[in-house]
């Protein structure tokens, strides 16, 4: 995983205030691969509740933890029970590391 540990612990710390202690956070994609260089963090928030408001929720996440990471690309993908799952669920939750 090509993360520091500071990295991590902004962002649990960052899903902790925007989504709650019991949001559960997966790092997938290319960060977590150490052979690969470059790339933005993809996280995947898994929820236990209904999120009234996903799209917000996201970009306050993602900016959150760009702005930790000195501008650093980050994409945020939501799973809640009143949310579609998508095949996008299925590849973080298999190839990605829990936080």
């Amino acid at each position: 995983m090509r993360l520091s540990l500071q990295q991590v612990s902004l962002i649990r710390q960052s899903v902790a205030e925007v989504a709650g202690a019991n949001a559960h956070v997966w790092l997938f994609g290319s960060r977590v691969r150490d052979d690969a260089r470059g790339g933005d963090v993809d996280l995947l928030l898994e929820l236990d509740h209904c999120v009234a408001e996903p799209a917000a929720l996201a970009a306050s996440l993602a900016t959150r933890v760009s702005r930790g990471m000195y501008g650093r690309k980050v994409d945020v993908v939501l799973s809640a029970p009143n949310l579609a799952k998508l095949p996008i669920h299925s590849v973080a939750m298999a190839e990605g590391v829990q936080l």
